[in-house]
């Protein structure tokens, strides 16, 4: 998913400074129709981003039949893209996507949780299509996008869809909790998992259940426990050191770990406590982003990947044919905007099991609910 160019290597130290300003702007829900997009990336980088930043080149896309030209696009996030996560991956996917269609894109990041209508109406002076990559940023950037007849793309509800106006993007997050939940039952030596969420979050809730799901799969008899860290400890670093001590105190040697910045706490923990009775270590699987190159501990069993570039082309070539609005987008396993990181420490026979789960899911043969509660999830405990 790395598409920019940034530091690769930071101490964990400089991580846990920079990611206790970081929350999490996650948008989520669920829409019937979709577009599909093309094939996706699996690696990130990390880097300092200003508030404001200019990338690619200043060419123009046309399409003749429908006379639309797409000449730059802008992506607003709530935090600075340096967290590995919601706002990195976001703004490298919105840069790769513009990239890839030989435009230029601009970034406004650190804009806060805040509707930014000033912000969202100066970038409608200079852009053609925005993307409002933050829940909390769908209504004013749909207002702003009706004044100025600048299209969205928004995360919040599929019902802030309006053809030609504002399309809304979901994630089927359960997809790859499911492939995460056969990795983790496979790897377990103490038959008992812990999940962590940072909130009652939709695309948390999603990986959950899709996690219990594919678990269960493999083990009906499995152990799997899930805590919540509070009503929105998105960046809540002890928080996830703390809770995700007590999955492990209780047996638990493979962490989900549903985060953004506090997921620098799980993953702390996961170095530092003791490994329980049976077990030669604990394992974190992370979701989002790819934190690879920050593993020094090599604690990072997998990731669930999140890649916007293929929904964000797709976004734009919608917009050059007149198309867009006229259906929502979805992150999922057959668009690439959903994926299971491959790491060294997952052997070749096990990565293609979950590969034909994977191809399961896509032809629609597995079936994976989504879950968009925590009650929900917590319902498919017990297999």
């Amino acid at each position: 998913m790395g598409k920019t160019t940034g530091i690769r290597t930071r101490t964990w130290l400089l991580m846990f400074v920079v990611v206790a300003l970081v929350a999490a702007a996650c948008g989520s829900d669920s829409d019937d129709t979709t577009t599909t997009a093309g094939a996706a990336a699996t690696t990130t980088t990390a880097g300092a981003a200003a508030t404001t930043t200019t990338a690619g080149a200043a060419a123009t896309t046309t399409t003749a039949a429908a006379g639309v030209t797409v000449s730059k696009v802008a992506v607003l996030v709530p935090e600075e893209p340096v967290d590995f996560g919601w706002n990195q991956q976001g703004v490298e996917g919105a840069v790769a996507a513009a990239d890839a269609a030989g435009i230029e894109s601009e970034v406004a990041g650190g804009l806060g949780y805040d509707a930014p209508t000033a912000t969202l109406r100066q970038l409608a002076e200079t852009s053609d299509l925005m993307f409002a990559h933050a829940s909390g940023f769908g209504a004013a950037a749909t207002e702003v996008a009706v004044e100025t007849g600048v299209p969205v793309v928004v995360w919040g509800s599929p019902d802030e869809r309006e053809p030609g106006v504002a399309a809304f993007v979901s994630t089927s997050a359960q997809e790859g909790g499911y492939l995460a939940g056969i990795l983790a039952a496979r790897t377990t030596q103490t038959g008992q998992l812990g999940i962590v969420i940072s909130a009652d979050d939709f695309n948390w809730t999603r990986h959950s259940g899709g996690f219990i799901e594919g678990a269960c799969s493999v083990d009906p008899a499995i152990d799997i426990e899930l805590v919540q860290i509070g009503e929105g400890g998105y960046a809540d670093v002890e928080g996830g050191a703390r809770v995700t001590a007590v999955l492990i105190a209780g047996g638990a040697d493979v962490i989900l770990g549903n985060g953004d910045g506090s997921s620098f706490g799980m993953i702390r923990a996961v170095e530092t406590e003791d490994a329980p009775a049976g077990a030669d270590k604990v394992w974190f699987i992370d979701v989002i982003g790819d934190k690879t190159s920050i593993d020094t501990e090599n604690i990072l069993l997998s990731s669930i990947l999140w890649d916007f570039q293929p929904t964000y082309l797709q976004a734009i070539r919608d917009v050059e044919a007149g198309t867009f609005g006229d259906v929502n987008y979805d992150l999922n396993l057959a668009t690439g905007g959903i994926a299971l990181l491959k790491t060294d420490n997952i052997s070749d026979d096990l990565w293609a099991e979950i590969q034909t789960a994977k191809d399961g899911i896509v032809d629609g043969s597995i079936s994976v609910p989504a879950a968009d509660t925590r009650a929900a999830a917590e319902e498919l405990l017990g297999c």
